[in-house]
C-alpha cells in the first residue's frame, strides 16, 4: 500500500511538474527572444541563451516611441479603477449579505445572471451610450466600465457571510451606525477578499485590449496593449522589440502578484465557506 501510494504522488508531482513547465516555457522563450536579435527569434533548435544579447532592445522600446507615456496611462487607469471597484463591490457585496430588505436574494441572484451575458452583446450599445454621453476618446469610459464588476460582489459577499452577525449586532448596540459597522468592522477583517479583487482587476484592467481599441483613438491616450502595436507593420513585425515591451509590461502584474499572494489565496479560499 505504501508503495502504491509513493508511486501515485510521484505520478501527481509529475503532472503538476509538466503542466507548470508548460506554463512557464512560453515565458522564458518570451525573455529569451527580447534579448536576441530579430533574425535569431525564430532559428531551430532554439538557443535559450543567446550568443549576442541585446540589451539595446529594452533602450529603443522606451525612446523609439513615447513608451513611459503608455505605462502612465494605464498605471492611471489601473489605480483608480482598482480603487472605485473595490468600493462599489464591497459595499454591494457588505448590503447583499449583512442587510436585510426585500427581495434580497432576487435581485442578488439576478445581479450575478449579467455575469452570463457576453460582453459581445452589450459592447455596441455600450459604445453608442458612452458615444452620447460624450465620453468616447477618454479614459473615463474605461474606468466607468470597469468600477462595477458583478464577480467582486460575489466574493466580497460570500466573504461577509463567513462574519458572525453576533459581532455586528454587538456593533449596532453598542450604536455604530451601519457605514461605521463597514468601515471599522468589517473592511478590516476582509484584507484577504480585497487582495484576491485587486489582482483579478488589476490583471485584467491591465492586459485589457479590446476596451482601449474601441474607446480610445489619440494615440496620447494609449495603454500599453495599444502602444505595443507599434512595433507590428503592415510588412515587417519587430519581434525583438515587441517581446522586450512585453516583458517591461508584465513586471508589475508580477510584483502585484507576489506582494498579495498569501492574501489571494486565503481570500478564495474563505470566499466559498458559505453559500
Amino acid at each position: 500500500m505504501k508503495k502504491q501510494k509513493k508511486l501515485k504522488h510521484a505520478f501527481l508531482y509529475l503532472v503538476l511538474f509538466l503542466t507548470s513547465l508548460s506554463m512557464v516555457l512560453p515565458f522564458l522563450w518570451m525573455i529569451s527572444a527580447s534579448l536576441k536579435a530579430d533574425s535569431d527569434i525564430f532559428g531551430f533548435p532554439i538557443k535559450w541563451f543567446p550568443e549576442h544579447v541585446y540589451w539595446s532592445n529594452y533602450v529603443d522600446v522606451w525612446t523609439q516611441i513615447p513608451f513611459h507615456l503608455y505605462y502612465l496611462n494605464t498605471i492611471k487607469l489601473v489605480v483608480i479603477t482598482v480603487a472605485f471597484l473595490l468600493v462599489t463591490c464591497s459595499m454591494a457585496g457588505y448590503a447583499f449579505s449583512k442587510i436585510r430588505f426585500p427581495e434580497r436574494d432576487g435581485m442578488f441572484f439576478l445581479y450575478l445572471m449579467t455575469m452570463m451575458i457576453p460582453y459581445q452583446v452589450m459592447m455596441i450599445p455600450q459604445f453608442i451610450m458612452f458615444k452620447n454621453m460624450g465620453l468616447v476618446d477618454s479614459h473615463w469610459s474605461l474606468i466607468l466600465l470597469g468600477i462595477v464588476n458583478p464577480f467582486g460582489v460575489f466574493l466580497f459577499r460570500q466573504f461577509f457571510l463567513s462574519i458572525p452577525d453576533e459581532l455586528l449586532e454587538a456593533a449596532r448596540i453598542d450604536g455604530l451606525s451601519e457605514f461605521g459597522i463597514y468601515v471599522r468592522i468589517v473592511l478590516p477583517l476582509t484584507k484577504p477578499a480585497i487582495a484576491t479583487l485587486v489582482i483579478f482587476s488589476f490583471m485584467h484592467t491591465w492586459n485589457d485590449f479590446l476596451g482601449p481599441l474601441i474607446y480610445l483613438t489619440s494615440d496620447h491616450l494609449f495603454t500599453l496593449q495599444l502602444g505595443m502595436q507599434h512595433f507590428i507593420g503592415q510588412y515587417n513585425t519587430q519581434y525583438a522589440l515587441l517581446m522586450a515591451a512585453a516583458v517591461s509590461s508584465i513586471i508589475p502584474t508580477l510584483l502585484v502578484f507576489v506582494a498579495a499572494q498569501d492574501y489571494f489565496v486565503k481570500g478564495v479560499v474563505g470566499s466559498g465557506v458559505k453559500g
